[in-house]
């Protein structure tokens, strides 16, 4: 095995000289870095990553903390993370938590301890813990879906989004529509999502009965118990239902289905996500599409400008683009 000394006689340069190739750190001149490099590919030396990282203090991996590996929105942030990353020479680490907000915290000081070169947060909460947690490690971290203050992110314009769908349920002559949501401690999918639709119907001086409200969990099966309640509970069945997510929405329409309602004729439906399943069950449905992927990428861009000490953009809210199917 070649080792930097024999590198450094064959090129005719110093040992310091080959290092500073090899880092890609401080000045060599042109004559000798091709020196060194013509060497390199001669002999095929590859350096060890541990002696690597024990000089540069840096271990080449970024660490990903996700909340499920059974849903396509983590899978296409992930992908986005991984073209960047790979380009700079960087290696993901997993850590899935099954929407564990423990587990959050314990991943964090884990990934801390194995010394990766930062942390990418896909986040379901914006608790104190976690966000006084995320402010005390020695590492960049950056969250991807949720906001919050002194802390570097890539997050959706969640608000806006809810308002985009619930006046498009409106400017179909829907008044009657139903919401299905999830868990307030989910800031961005709990709270702006709701809060979009409230203020949509709002302003539109249309009516909210409390039974088209209902709250779920992130599955299919959720979205069909929700779906469930709001057609067995006393009250006017809704014309129109509004939920958070894609797979809520797929649920739904399982439970309407199942009942013999047609969709849209009877209720209308609309999720968030642009979920690949979205355009192939029928009716196609009706979603908002966040770009998961360049989440990822501007999420990888901003640890390793971080990582590297050049000036960071610490905040980013990505646009969304509605796609309109035969779900409404």
């Amino acid at each position: 095995m070649v080792t930097i000394k024999e590198i450094a006689e064959m090129a005719q340069v110093s040992r310091s000289t080959v290092s500073r190739v090899l880092n890609d750190s401080g000045y060599v001149s042109e004559e000798a870095r091709e020196k060194v490099e013509q060497v390199i590919e001669e002999t095929g030396y590859v350096p060890s990553q541990y002696a690597k990282s024990l000089r540069t203090k840096r271990t080449k991996v970024i660490g990903v903390i996700l909340p499920t590996i059974q849903t396509e929105t983590p899978s296409r942030i992930v992908t986005g993370l991984g073209k960047e990353l790979e380009e700079h020479g960087y290696q993901i680490l997993l850590a899935n938590t099954n929407h564990d907000k423990e587990k959050e915290l314990e991943y964090l000081d884990l990934l801390k301890v194995r010394q990766v070169d930062g942390i990418v947060l896909i986040a379901t909460n914006t608790a104190p813990n976690l966000i006084e947690k995320i402010k005390e490690l020695p590492i960049p971290v950056v969250m991807i879906g949720q906001e919050a203050e002194n802390v570097m992110y890539v997050s959706y314009n969640d608000y806006d989004a809810a308002r985009t769908l619930t006046s498009l349920f409106i400017q179909k002559g829907h008044k009657k529509i139903g919401f299905i949501g999830v868990d307030e401690s989910d800031k961005a999918v709990g709270i702006l999502r709701k809060q979009g639709y409230y203020d949509e119907m709002q302003a539109h001086g249309l009516p909210v009965e409390e039974n088209w409200v209902q709250k779920a969990v992130f599955n299919i099966d959720s979205g069909y118990d929700a779906m469930k309640k709001i057609h067995t509970s006393e009250g006017v069945l809704p014309s129109a239902v509004f939920a958070v997510t894609d797979r809520l929405a797929i649920g739904a329409m399982s439970y309407l289905k199942q009942e013999g309602l047609r969709i849209p004729e009877d209720v209308a439906v609309a999720g968030i996500g642009a979920s690949e399943i979205s355009q192939y069950i029928h009716p196609k449905l009706t979603t908002i599409d966040y770009q998961n992927e360049k989440a990822g990428e501007e999420a990888a861009k901003q640890l390793l400008s971080c990582i590297h000490s050049k000036k960071v953009k610490e905040k980013m809210i990505l646009d969304y683009r509605l796609i309109e199917r035969d779900s409404v």
